[in-house]
Parts: C-alpha cells; structure tokens; sequence
C-alpha cells in the first residue's frame, strides 16, 4: 500500500476535487505506477484529518475517470492503462500540441490558451465522469460470452437483447408504455426526430413498411400540406440546433409559446398543426415542468385531431427537487413517440439512442435505418444491454444525480450571492439554469463577459420566436463546486468594472 503526498487547501474548499486532482497527476506523472494499491479511505482520511466521504468522493471521481479501479475484497489501486504514456520519438510523453484529455481539468484561465474544462455548451455533461472501469467490465463480459454469429450485420432496428432491456428499464422509470418491437435504436435523438418527421411526413416511402401510412394523413382533420411536408409544432423558445435537421426532414415550423406550465395548448390547437415536438420533462430552455393540466389537454387534443406527439425526453434522467414525472408516451402510446438516448447520461460520443412509437411508425423506422445505414454498430448495443442489466447504468445516474446537485447548488449560490440582479429558474432538473438578466442587459455582452470567466453559457435571444427579456443558459455539469464562487465572482467584477463595455442600456418606449 503506497502512502501519498497530497497537497490539501482547506481554506480553499472543494477538497474532494482536490484531493482528485492531486491523486490524477500522480498517476499521470508516473508516481502512482499501474497496479499501486491506494490507502482505505478511512485512513487515507485519518491522515488527512478530514471526514471519510470526501475521500470516498475523490476516489469515485477517479474510478468513474478511469485513473482507479476498486474491488471489494482488494481496495483501490491505479488502473493498468492510467499511468504516464508510452515515449514517443524525441523523448516526448505526448505530442506537444496535444489537448488535454477529457478527464483533464485543464487550465481555468483562458490567458493560458486552451479551452476551458467548463466547455461552451451549456447543455454538455462531465465527460470526465463517464463511468469508464464499469463500461469496460461490460465490453469485457460481452466479447467473452457473445456468439460469433452475432457480430454479422444485425437488425436494423436494434439488437433484441438492448431493445428489451431498454423497454423494461423506460417502462419501470418512465412509465413508458413499450415493448420491445415498437422500440428502434437511434444514433441519437437527432436521427430519432429526423426519420420520424419524414414518416409523418411521407418521405418514407410506404412500399417499404408491412403499414402504410395512410391512416395517419386521413385522420387529420386539417388539410393536408403539399407532399413531402408536414406542419410541425414546436416551442417558444426552443433549441435552435435542431431546427436545419427539422426542416430538411420535410417539417414546416410553427412556434407556439411556453408558459409557467408548460406549452400552451389552445394556441397549439389554432395553429394547424399536424405534429408537435415538446420537451415535457424539462422544457429546453425554460426549464419548466409540462403541468398535469397541460398534459390532459395535450392528449386530448392529439386524440381529437388525430395529430401525433414527438416526446424529446431531454434531462428525463437528472430530476432533483421534484417528485419524478412520467413521460407523456405512457398516457397515450398510439398518439406519442417518445425520443431519448444516452448521450446527456453517459456520452453523446456513443451516439446511441431511441424511438418508441406506435407499431406502423416503429416498423417504419426499422425498416428505413435498414435502408439508410444497416443500423447502429452491434457491439456497443451489447455492452450498453450489459451496462443496463447489471444495474451499473442506474448507480451511474444516481452518482451523477448528486454530483450535479451539488454543482448546480453551488453556482446557484453564487449568483444569488455576487449578481443578485440575475433571476435564476428552471433548476429543479437538468444540466443547466436559466439566468434572466434585468432590463437592458445585452444578452452577447454578458455571454462574452462569461465565458472570459471560464463559465459555459448560451444567450436565450436566438431560441425565441416571439420578443422576450434577455436570458441565458448557465450549465453547471462541468463546473466543480469549488470554482463555482470564483467564476461568477470574477464576472460580476467584469460586469461591474466595465459595464459600459457589457451592457447596451435601453430605454423603455
């Protein structure tokens, strides 16, 4: 057991990160080597003179980082492929333009030249979380047991042993009302939306599908638009990212304002539309909760116009001060197609994700990932089957459901305490909060002023249909807690010693 020299700063806070940080180049300088066995925790916090969970919580940042592994039986010890890498020619241990890797804090100043690790998109998740040791027991389990014949080319929409486990797990979690069949894995949501819009929309063609389509377009008592489109519903304000993709797809876009409860339903209703894509669980970017009323009318309306409901399940998965809410697909499954993936939960770089839809919908989905690209990549669906079953996927979401919280009371604090002139809402889930600045703060102003500062903000301006006050979008997933109070510190000085350079003061009437 090898005993450790760390460097702690009580007076600093965030001691559990440090004591991360300073174990993390330990191991990448090669003074922790492969295999070492770390001290208990218990004692590594006797020597310390700090309590046990500070230490259990560096220790699990590190297993989740991939720099440790722990065994019950045998402790802690560095991971084989952790330390210090090979040479390269010249001496070098990597290339001298090398970025830092994604568990790599990296520098928070952005003088220094890099990218902050706090990341630009608000929405992004601590990659440096991903639960590496855990993911790679998975792979392990799954090339030891896999039959051969199960690496040929698969079903295109999906593996049956990930279709069933995800079912089950969306039904016991979300009270998703799936099965199996009517369940296709994605490359993310992205591709779920794309190729169901162009179901809905009949560019699928229907020679294709044991189901056409029909009863969809004759059931819609508005008249139907020129072929090939479909008159799609979406929210004011909503994610400007995905609306190229909506429209390529044969979607003409009509936006329908959110409220304190959500999307607003009688206006949906006078606006014609054949579809509508809503984000219920935490509205993007509002934050708000789609409300119990508005979930009765929306069914309701859906069921009388025979119009269809695209469910994006966004930040289902990260709920913290509220009872969890059911997805809109188990109130109504012939009338909903629900849309995730793990991309916010795990990585979007697996690029792995779902449709559950009604079965015509479903069966046209499969058979067009067919055609288009033979479906996702096998192996990875087996190791996320395997993730999943363990239970490894759940002890992941709720390590990460604290850490979040805890970050996210962090700079909530933060702001309240150094720019108490911003309103902070939509915090009860997600990655992110939305900052609602006071009249005649310039969104782009203080978005620059932000990001000087190392914080990973949007302006909400852009995702407005409809004229609104200025907001912004302030993620905290990969923010750690001590550098929470820094970072909106050194903004509000920003603000406030140049404010004739941040703000563009307007002037009512």
């Amino acid at each position: 057991m090898a005993d450790l020299h760390l460097v702690v700063d009580r007076a600093a806070g965030g001691v559990a990160a440090q004591i991360a940080r300073e174990l993390r180049e330990a191991v990448r300088r090669g003074r922790l080597a492969a295999g070492v066995r770390l001290p208990a925790s218990r004692e590594l916090a006797r020597d310390l003179g700090l309590s046990r969970g500070v230490v259990v919580e560096a220790y699990e940042q590190l297993v989740a980082e991939g720099f440790l592994i722990s065994r019950t039986g045998v402790g802690t010890t560095v991971a084989p492929a952790a330390g210090r890498p090979a040479a390269l020619p010249g001496g070098l241990s990597q290339p001298p333009d090398s970025a830092p890797s994604p568990a790599d804090p990296g520098p928070t100043s952005p003088a220094e030249g890099r990218e902050p690790y706090h990341g630009r998109r608000s929405t992004a998740p601590d990659l440096g979380a991903f639960p590496r040791e855990r993911w790679l027991a998975s792979m392990r389990r799954t090339l030891a047991t896999l039959p051969v014949e199960a690496l040929d080319y698969g079903d295109p929409g999906g593996v049956p042993a990930l279709r069933e486990e995800l079912a089950a797990y969306l039904g016991r979690v979300r009270a998703a009302d799936v099965v199996p069949d009517n369940l296709v894995i994605m490359g993310g949501v992205a591709q779920g939306l794309s190729l169901t819009v162009q179901a809905l929309a009949g560019r699928l063609p229907r020679v294709r599908a044991r189901y056409d389509l029909d009863w969809f377009v004759q059931r819609v008592e508005h008249p139907a638009p020129s072929p090939g489109r479909i008159l799609l519903a979406v929210e004011d304000p909503a994610g400007v990212r995905q609306l190229p993709l909506l429209r390529a797809a044969g979607a003409d876009l009509v936006a329908v304002p959110v409220d304190d409860e959500g999307i607003d339903v009688g206006a949906l209703a006078e606006s014609g539309a054949r579809a509508v894509l809503l984000t219920p669980a935490h509205q993007y970017p509002t934050g708000v909760v789609l409300s119990p009323r508005r979930r009765a009318e929306l069914i309701e309306w859906a069921v009388a116009t025979g119009a269809m409901i695209l469910e994006d399940d966004y930040d289902a998965e990260f709920r913290f001060d509220r009872d969890p809410v059911g997805c809109l697909q188990g109130l109504a499954a012939d009338r909903v197609v629900l849309v995730g993936s793990v991309s916010k939960s795990l990585a979007p770089g697996l690029r792995l994700g779902w449709a559950v839809a009604p079965p015509r919908i479903a069966e046209s989905l499969r058979l067009a990932r067919g055609e288009l690209d033979m479906g996702s990549p096998v192996l990875e669906q087996y190791v996320l089957a395997d993730f999943v079953a363990t239970g490894d996927y759940d002890r992941h979401l709720r390590r990460m459901r604290r850490q979040y919280r805890a970050r996210r009371d962090a700079l909530v604090l933060a702001l309240g305490e150094h720019l108490p002139e911003i309103t902070v809402r939509g915090v009860s889930a997600g990655l992110n909060l939305l900052a609602e600045l006071p009249y005649g703060w310039d969104e782009a102003s203080v978005v620059d002023g932000a990001e000087e500062c190392g914080l990973a903000v949007e302006p909400v301006g852009p995702m407005r249909y409809a004229p609104g006050p200025p907001a912004l979008l302030m993620g905290f997933a990969r923010l750690p807690r001590h550098r929470a109070d820094q970072a909106v510190r050194a903004l509000a000085s920003a603000l406030g010693a140049r404010g004739e350079l941040r703000f563009r003061l307007e002037t009512p009437g």
